[in-house]
């Protein structure tokens, strides 16, 4: 899940203190993942990053986030905040999130999933208005891709969330980066679309439980 706490809070600690009272109130042992990691596991496990080491899969959406996988393992940096790509509009960009696919210029909710589609699908139509907040959704989309393929190099870009089922996301993509980056990854769209991140939470438990069964015990203290 994305995890959003108190200002100067690393998410480490957010999700650590939710562990804690989901597992007070259970009774059972409780893990707590960021949304993007789980979904870029799911992807390598059973989707489109299969047999992929260094990965990155972006939940496109009007705050995206990212989970990476570099050398096959996943990193969520020192605080548990890796891929926050969302915060990059804090750093001078005019258009907020909430405004990014607004046609009336009211704010738009990022959640609100339909009316964030009929903005694409008028576009598709040939509403002025509509293509030109796509075309500022897609800029926006891609510097913030461009931003983790240049610090990360990886030899793949999975596409997921509500954005990836939207046609025509992926080859803008392609394109814009291939103009910005030193080396142009594949870029493909998530193949298991919205159950990447609940089937990355199973596979999160199923390590756990894999952990737990088949760890060897040091005797050598004894």
């Amino acid at each position: 899940m994305r995890l959003a706490g108190p200002a100067g809070v690393p998410a480490r600690e957010v999700a650590e203190r939710l562990g804690e009272r989901l597992r007070s109130v259970f009774g059972c042992q409780v893990l707590v993942e960021n949304d993007a990691n789980a979904a870029v596991l799911a992807e390598r496990w059973l989707g489109a990053a299969a047999g992929a080491d260094d990965v990155v899969l972006v939940l496109a959406g009007l705050s995206p986030g990212a989970g990476s996988l570099i050398g096959g393992r996943l990193h969520r940096g020192h605080g548990g905040a890796a891929g926050e790509i969302g915060a990059l509009h804090l750093l001078g960009r005019q258009v907020t999130p909430e405004r990014l696919l607004s046609t009336s210029g009211e704010p738009l909710d990022p959640l609100d999933e339909p009316a964030v589609a009929a903005v694409f699908a008028r576009a598709a139509e040939g509403d002025a208005r509509a293509a030109d907040a796509v075309g500022r959704f897609v800029e926006r989309l891609t510097h913030d891709v461009t931003a983790l393929v240049l610090a990360l190099d990886p030899e793949l870009v999975v596409i997921g969330g509500w954005a990836a089922g939207l046609d025509g996301m992926v080859q803008p993509l392609r394109t814009e980066l291939a103009r910005y980056c030193l080396r142009t990854p594949r870029v493909v769209a998530s193949a298991l679309g919205g159950t990447a991140v609940a089937t990355g939470a199973l596979r999160v438990a199923l390590d756990r439980v894999e952990e737990e069964l088949f760890a060897v015990e040091d005797v050598s203290s004894r």
